[in-house]
């Protein structure tokens, strides 16, 4: 992180540690999503329809871009949980892309139908009635009492998600143990909460979604205030026996273990870049002052892949 804050190559370094997070999540769940491909994705320039695990993949490059652009506050706050969640109503498409959408079922979906309620034109002639009384009450001057707004969100599809599954209880577990780890060291904070995080088996569908949050925590707490820390890519070099181990003690390591990787990881890759950037900027000698070409190993260096 100090390397990066005085970085010339800090921006770049960002980028293409994004794309390469995202696609070490996906490689965690046994799913091989290309680099390139994700690229070419989040341009809109598919050379093919994109398959479902590169979908996911674009939604864990697009959190990873909502957490850096934000206060580093914000995932672990209320609003961020709800968002990066989809509990709240920023859930809106961005960039025109959808990514992975994590649906929250309506209150009582999972409930058996109560067969003795009142016939449905009964209802509609009440609320009509209801209606027409609000509407005298206003003519006449008297206080109306506000509606409240209610949102009603789908249920979710008892093929794709376990309806016994409760994202909430388990969510509000997860914090818990969160608000509990206060007092320890950042590092020891994150394995905990790593471990937590896969233990409790938060989210259905989006268990990439934990790192981030831990990578923020780190972020938060100033032990990488400048960068997001690539926890999937750390992982990736940490045998899975490791990190399923029965012994939590083992599986703390391993966490660990896997911060150690994910920051040695980064710096290796700073250094690439850094080599990169000299050996390019030796071709920049004697240039005309018009020249492109510095924009050209700008643009070399932003993304992991370039396309003509």
């Amino acid at each position: 992180d100090e390397r990066l804050a005085h970085s010339s190559v800090r921006d770049g370094w960002i980028e293409r540690q994004n794309f390469a997070d995202a696609a070490g999540a996906l490689w965690l769940e046994g799913e091989l999503v290309h680099v390139e491909d994700l690229v070419l994705h989040d341009a809109h320039m598919d050379i093919r329809a994109p398959t479902h695990e590169l979908t996911r993949a674009h939604a864990v490059l697009r959190a990873r871009r909502q957490i850096i652009a934000r206060a580093p506050d914000w995932a672990l706050g209320r609003d961020g949980l709800r968002h990066l969640t989809g509990r709240g109503m920023e859930m809106a498409a961005e960039s025109g892309r959808e990514g992975e959408g994590i649906s929250v079922p309506a209150p009582g979906a999972d409930e058996p139908i109560d067969t003795d309620e009142p016939d449905p034109l009964a209802q509609e002639l009440a609320a009509i009635d209801a209606v027409l009384e609000r509407t005298t009450k206003v003519l006449d001057g008297g206080a109306v009492q506000a509606r409240k707004e209610t949102v009603s969100q789908p249920a979710r599809p008892a093929l794709v998600y376990d309806l016994d599954w409760d994202e909430d209880a388990r969510l509000a577990e997860w914090q818990e143990v969160l608000a509990g780890t206060r007092e320890l060291p950042a590092v020891l904070r994150a394995a905990i909460l790593l471990d937590a995080w896969s233990e409790i088996e938060v989210l259905q569908h989006a268990a990439w979604l934990g790192p981030l949050l831990v990578a923020a925590l780190l972020r938060q707490e100033g032990l990488a205030a400048g960068h997001l820390a690539c926890l999937h890519l750390g992982a990736k070099n940490i045998p899975r026996e490791r990190r399923r181990a029965r012994s939590r003690s083992d599986r703390l390591f391993a966490f660990v273990d896997a911060i150690r990787e994910a920051a040695l990881t980064g710096l290796k890759e700073h250094d690439r870049l850094m080599l990169a950037k000299s050996q390019m900027e030796r071709r920049l000698r004697e240039r005309r002052v018009s020249s492109k070409l510095p924009y050209l190993v700008e643009l070399v260096l932003s993304r992991p892949l370039v396309s003509t």
